[in-house]
């Protein structure tokens, strides 16, 4: 993991909260309906305090080993920080990954978010929330559910009593231009629409489908314009000093 200054880490930050106040700007949405999830999976664990220093306070995470490792290395933070898994969870991990995420953007089928609720029910009496995984560009070395599949995988999930479904995730296929990845986003954004009116319609009160997390450091303004609550920005942040931070 390469150094990186605290005033480099704050100057970045606060450029990508402009950049997300502007893109709102542009579409009339207030920037407060967009949270910025810093992506540190580069980071070492100073670096993760600098940023919570610099009023960043939710995170995201690629892997359980690696979350357990750097929140160990840090102090208590006030206010506490918020962890987002956002990488593929094995099934086995599925433990610790409650124990140490607030949210689980990745949830990828019906045998993950079973194994979910049932480590959960062991754990706490409130529902985990979770985020589905769709794989909106249909790449077969990504994750996610076919858009088609979604639904109903979604009502299946619905009976699970210690999940509670909050939106979509996606991950879609690269573009160096953010205009060739809109598409992507906008089909996730009415995907989500659609799963939310056929929820209310079956009455799931479990799905709320209130989130969209979607949009990374290259492409992240286009996601807002289309939609998206969560952004997952690391490079943006976290790149070496040394290297340009998109």
């Amino acid at each position: 993991m390469n150094p990186i200054s605290a005033a480099v880490i704050q100057t970045r930050l606060a450029a990508v909260h402009e950049q997300i106040a502007v893109a709102c700007q542009r579409c009339g949405r207030d920037p407060a309906s967009v949270d910025l999830v810093a992506v540190c999976k580069t980071a070492s664990a100073a670096a993760v305090q600098q940023a919570a220093e610099a009023g960043q306070y939710l995170f995201g995470e690629n892997r359980v080993q690696e979350a357990a490792w750097k929140q160990s290395q840090l102090p208590t933070m006030v206010p506490p920080l918020r962890w987002h898994l956002i990488g593929p969870l094995q099934r086995n991990k599925v433990k610790q990954a409650l124990s140490l995420f607030d949210v689980i953007h990745s949830v990828d089928s019906l045998a993950l978010a079973e194994e979910i609720n049932r480590q959960r029910a062991q754990q706490s009496t409130a529902p985990m929330p979770v985020l589905i995984q769709v794989n909106i560009g249909r790449e077969p070395q990504k994750h996610g559910l076919m858009p088609e599949a979604a639904m109903e995988c979604i009502t299946a999930m619905a009976q699970l009593p210690h999940i509670a479904i909050g939106g979509l995730m996606a991950i879609p296929p690269f573009h160096h231009d953010p205009e060739q990845v809109r598409p992507w986003f906008r089909q996730l954004a009415d995907l989500s629409s659609q799963i939310s009116s056929q929820a209310e319609r079956l009455q799931l009160a479990r799905v709320t489908m209130r989130q969209l997390s979607m949009g990374m450091s290259h492409d992240f303004t286009v996601a807002i314009e289309e939609g998206a609550t969560l952004v997952r920005v690391g490079t943006a942040i976290f790149a070496p000093e040394s290297l340009p931070p998109c």
